[in-house]
C-alpha cells in the first residue's frame, strides 16, 4: 500500500488575520502560501519528480498546487511580476512512491530555512544598521519560534483526519514574550526591547521606531507614526520591498522570490469605489483637477503617502470609468489615497499635524464642491469582506473513489476565481482549494458570492463528468459564504476574526450549509445580522434582497421620507408579535403579508408622487411578500434517502428588511 504524507503549517489565524492594513492581511496569506509551496517542492525533490513544462506535480494529490506558482518558486519563471495572489493551501497530502527513502523532517526544515531566509533579507535591508543586539535577539527568538508545523506519514487512504489528531498533541510552545507588545500581533514583543511604558523606556521605544521610520520615504509610507511591530508583523509589512531578492538554497534546488505588489487596495479605497466611479463619469474636468491638486499637496505634506499611492490598484469599474473619459489626468485622480474621498478621514484631528490642517480644510472644501456639483453626495463608508468555504468537502475526501474528481474540481475552481472576483470589482486575497477570501465594495459583495457559489457547483459537475465518477459517488458540491459589511472605522482584525464565526456558526450550522450570511458593523457595534440558504436567497437566478434594495432605492428617490418609517415599523410589528427572538411567530406568512402591506401603504410611499409612480395594493403586496420571505428563519434539513429541503422554522427576523434598506442606501444615512 502506498504511503501518504500529510502536512500542515500554522498558525493561520495568528499570522494572517492579525492585520492593521489590507496589505498586512494579503502579505500574511501570501507568505503562508509561499512557505507551503516550499514544502510541496521539497516533497517533489525527495520523490525525484520534475517540474518541467508546467505540468501538475504527480505526487501532490490534494489539493493540486498551482504549477505557475511552483514555477516561480523554482526560478523557472522570471519577469517583471509573478503571482500576486495566495493560492497554495497551508495543508496538503502527497502520495509517495513505493519503496525508497522519504524524510519528513527535511520537509519541515526546508520550510523553516525558507522563512529564515526571507526574515534575514528583511533584517539586513531594513534593520541591520539601526537595531542593536537586544533587538536582534528578539528578532531571532520570534522568527525561530513562531511556526507550528505538523506532519504525518500513514498508509491508510481514509485517514484524512490524521493531521487534526496530530495537532491535538500540542507539541509547539511559543517562547515567552516580555516587554511592550506589538500593535498588530497580540502577545508578541515589539522590536525596540523597551520593557515598560514608563518615561525612560518610552523614550527608548520612540527613538528606535523614529530611526526606523526615517530610513527613507518608502519606510515612512510602510510604517505609520506610533506603530511598533514584532518581527512577524514587520516582515509582513516590508517583505514586498525585498521579496524579489530572496534566494534560499535547499538540497538540490533553490527557493526564489519574485516581484510582488508593494501596495494593495485599502479598505477605505474599496469603500469609495462605487462613488468614485460615478463621480469620474459625471464630474467636470475643473472640479476633478482642483480636488486632485489640493489632495496631492496634502499627501506630499503628510509624507506617509505618495500623491498617487493607489495607482497600482486594479479595480475593474474604476479602470472602465477612466477609460470612458480618455484617461489622462483622470488616471492621477483615481490613484489618490482612498481617505481623500471621505470627510470623516479628513476631519480626524488625530491624523494631522498642525502644519497640515490648513491644507486639510482646502481639500474638504474641494470635496464638498465635487459632491455638490455632481449630485452624488458622500461616498459610502462601508466595504465588504467575503469569506467562503466548501461544505463537507473533507468528509467526501475520505472516499478514495471521490478523491480524483474532488481534487480536479478544486483545482479548476481556484483557477477561475481571480477573474470572477475581478469582474465584481474586488481584490482577491486568498484562493486555495475550497477557501476564498476577498475584499469588495458593498454593492457587489452579494452578487460575487452568488457567482462563486454557482461556479463551484458547476465546476464540480464538470469534474465528476471528466473523471467519469460513478453516479453513486457523486454529490452536490456547495459553497457557503459570509459577508461582513464593515464601516471603515471598524478595526480590520475584528472583522476578519468575526467572519469565521459568521461562516461556521451562522451560515453552516445555523442554516444547514449551502447558505449565505451577512453582518453589518457600524462604528462600535453590530447593526444587523441576516442569513439564508442560497435556495431561498435566489429566485430565477436573481438575488432577492439585492433586487429589493434596488427597488427601494428607486422608490426612495421618488419619496425620501417613507423608507425610515416603513422599515422600522417592520421591526416593531414583527417583534411585537414574536417577543422572543427564538420563539415561533403567532402570525402565518399570509397574515404577516397583509399586515405589512397595510403598513407599507400607510408609510407614505405614494405621498408627493406623480400618478404614474404610485403603487397599488396588489403591487405593494407582491413587494412585501418578497421582503418577508427574506425575513423568515429558513433552514436546510436532511431528508430520508439523501438530499435536503428548506423549511421555515416559524420565526421572523426583521434584520432581513433592514439589510435591504442598508443596501438601498449604501450605508449612507439620509
Amino acid at each position: 500500500m502506498k504511503r501518504r504524507f500529510h502536512f500542515t503549517l500554522g498558525p493561520v489565524q495568528g499570522f494572517v488575520a492579525q492585520a492593521r492594513r489590507t496589505r498586512d492581511f494579503w502579505a500574511g496569506s501570501f507568505i503562508l502560501s509561499w512557505l507551503s509551496a516550499v514544502a510541496m517542492r521539497e516533497v517533489l525533490a525527495q520523490q525525484g519528480q520534475s517540474l518541467q513544462n508546467d505540468t501538475d506535480p504527480e505526487c501532490i494529490r490534494f489539493p493540486k498546487p498551482d504549477p505557475i506558482f511552483l514555477a516561480w518558486l523554482d526560478g523557472r519563471e522570471q519577469g517583471n511580476r509573478g503571482p500576486a495572489q495566495a493560492n497554495v493551501p497551508n495543508r496538503f497530502t502527497a502520495v509517495l512512491k513505493r519503496g525508497g527513502d522519504f524524510y519528513p523532517r527535511e520537509v519541515e526544515q526546508a520550510v523553516r530555512k525558507a522563512w529564515r531566509g526571507l526574515a534575514d533579507k528583511v533584517w539586513n535591508e531594513d534593520l541591520a544598521t539601526i537595531a542593536g543586539e537586544h533587538s536582534k535577539r528578539i528578532w531571532d527568538r520570534q522568527v525561530d519560534g513562531f511556526w507550528e508545523i505538523s506532519w504525518a506519514l500513514v498508509t491508510d487512504d481514509t485517514a484524512t483526519d490524521v493531521l487534526d489528531r496530530r495537532k491535538n498533541w500540542r507539541s509547539h510552545l511559543p517562547p515567552p514574550e516580555p516587554g511592550i507588545k506589538c500593535m498588530v500581533m497580540d502577545g508578541w514583543q515589539e522590536l525596540s526591547g523597551a520593557e515598560s511604558p514608563i518615561k525612560r523606556e518610552k523614550v527608548k521605544l520612540d527613538d528606535f521606531w523614529k530611526q526606523v521610520r526615517e530610513r527613507d520615504d518608502a519606510m515612512r509610507r510602510d510604517l505609520r507614526r506610533e506603530e511598533h511591530l514584532c518581527a512577524m508583523a514587520f516582515i509582513k509589512r516590508r517583505f514586498p520591498r525585498h521579496f524579489d531578492k530572496v534566494k534560499v538554497s535547499m538540497e538540490g534546488w533553490t527557493a526564489h522570490g519574485w516581484q510582488v505588489p508593494t501596495t494593495v487596495p485599502s479598505v477605505v479605497y474599496l469603500a469609495a469605489v462605487p462613488w468614485l466611479a460615478e463621480v469620474i463619469g459625471v464630474a467636470g474636468d475643473d472640479a476633478l483637477k482642483q480636488f486632485h491638486d489640493h489632495a496631492s499637496d496634502l499627501t506630499r505634506i503628510d509624507k506617509e503617502w505618495t500623491p498617487h499611492d493607489e495607482r497600482p490598484t486594479d479595480i475593474r469599474r474604476i479602470k472602465q470609468a477612466v477609460a470612458a473619459r480618455g484617461g489622462g489626468d483622470l488616471d492621477n485622480f483615481r490613484a489618490l489615497e482612498g481617505g481623500m474621498f471621505f470627510e470623516s478621514y479628513l476631519e480626524d484631528s488625530k491624523r494631522w499635524e498642525d502644519t497640515e490642517r490648513k491644507q486639510v480644510q482646502r481639500v474638504l472644501r474641494r470635496l464638498h464642491d465635487l459632491q455638490s456639483k455632481t449630485g452624488k453626495g458622500s461616498a459610502s463608508p462601508f466595504y465588504a469582506v467575503l469569506l467562503m468555504d466548501g461544505d463537507e468537502i473533507g468528509k467526501h475526501m475520505s472516499s478514495s473513489e471521490k478523491q480524483p474528481a474532488i481534487t480536479e474540481g478544486l483545482a479548476q475552481f481556484t483557477r477561475r476565481l481571480p477573474d470572477l472576483v475581478y469582474a465584481h470589482d474586488g481584490f482577491l486575497v486568498y484562493a486555495g482549494g475550497d477557501d476564498v477570501l476577498a475584499l469588495l465594495p458593498i454593492d457587489t459583495a452579494l452578487s460575487c458570492a452568488c457567482a462563486l457559489s454557482e461556479t463551484f457547483r458547476l465546476t464540480f459537475e464538470d469534474a465528476f463528468a471528466a473523471c467519469e465518477t460513478p453516479e453513486n459517488d457523486r454529490f452536490s458540491a456547495t459553497l457557503s459564504g459570509a459577508i461582513e459589511l464593515a464601516h471603515i472605522k471598524t478595526p480590520l482584525t475584528r472583522i476578519l476574526q468575526d467572519a469565521h464565526d459568521l461562516l461556521d456558526r451562522i451560515a453552516k450550522d445555523g442554516r444547514g450549509r449551502d447558505a449565505i450570511a451577512c453582518r453589518v458593523w457600524k462604528p462600535g457595534h453590530l447593526a444587523l445580522e441576516w442569513a439564508m440558504p442560497w435556495e431561498k436567497a435566489i429566485t430565477n437566478g436573481r438575488i432577492v434582497i439585492s433586487d429589493l434594495a434596488d427597488d427601494f432605492a428607486a422608490r426612495d428617490e421618488l419619496n425620501p421620507s417613507f423608507a425610515g418609517r416603513f422599515f422600522y415599523r417592520i421591526r416593531e410589528r414583527l417583534e411585537l408579535l414574536q417577543p422572543a427572538k427564538s420563539g415561533a411567530s403567532e402570525l402565518s406568512t399570509e397574515q404577516a403579508a397583509k399586515l405589512m402591506t397595510a403598513e407599507y401603504l400607510a408609510s407614505g410611499v405614494n405621498d408627493n408622487c406623480r400618478p404614474e409612480d404610485r403603487i397599488d395594493v396588489d403591487e405593494a403586496g407582491k413587494q412585501v411578500k418578497r421582503l418577508l420571505m427574506q425575513c423568515e428563519g429558513w433552514r436546510r434539513f436532511p431528508i430520508a434517502g439523501g438530499g435536503f429541503e428548506c423549511r421555515s422554522e416559524g420565526r421572523w427576523e426583521a434584520d432581513g428588511a433592514l439589510l435591504a434598506r442598508f443596501l438601498a442606501q449604501k450605508g449612507v444615512e439620509r
